[in-house]
């Protein structure tokens, strides 16, 4: 092999190099986006209000709550299910507590099943968009208000559902202000 197409070979290697880099780094977002606005893997919209009219057709929404590893809250749904119609506002609470001695953090992710569901549930305000933080002791009820989008009925991979489950799972997270957190978002710490 020439020395001419040794340098083409290890120019070529090194734009694969440099190409799958920068297609790990959109990834992430770019999957983000995808989910949101596919509803793919149970991820859910976010609207304003909801519609005007709900329609007679009513769906069951079931509550799911969890925790991972070294979160140290008590995690709750305070109900467990409800029916709603189709368009209809629905308003549910969760409970968190803290039963430690020291201010914790956490962020919650969420998903719904079935994952065909994900594109017509639709939350209006979450506890889930923002950090939490229990101080020592603390207990709070956090709701979510949502409505289940009637266009589910002209999706024919969803129209069929008829109950869908809103599971949240709540992460430990860096108390805001710590140096840790400063760090990581690249800020030195003060």
């Amino acid at each position: 092999m020439s020395l001419s197409a040794q340098r083409k070979t290890a120019g070529l290697l090194a734009g694969v190099v440099v190409a799958m880099g920068a297609a790990s780094f959109a990834a992430v977002p770019f999957y983000d986006w995808f989910c949101r606005v596919t509803g793919y893997g149970g991820t859910t919209a976010v609207a304003r209000a909801a519609p005007d009219r709900p329609l007679d057709r009513t769906i069951r929404v079931r509550f799911d709550a969890s925790r991972t590893v070294g979160m140290p809250w008590r995690f709750r749904p305070l109900q467990r299910e409800m029916t709603i119609r189709l368009g209809e506002t629905g308003l549910a609470f969760y409970e968190a507590v803290n039963p430690t001695s020291q201010p914790v953090a956490g962020t919650a992710s969420y998903n719904v099943t079935p994952d065909a569901s994900g594109r017509h549930f639709v939350k209006i305000a979450c506890f889930c968009f923002t950090q939490q933080v229990l101080g020592a002791g603390e207990r709070v009820e956090m709701p979510v208000s949502f409505f289940v989008d009637p266009a589910i009925l002209d999706d024919p991979d969803a129209r069929h559902i008829r109950q869908i489950t809103l599971s949240y799972t709540f992460h430990r997270t860096d108390l805001p202000g710590t140096a840790a957190a400063t760090a990581r978002a690249g800020r030195p710490p003060t």
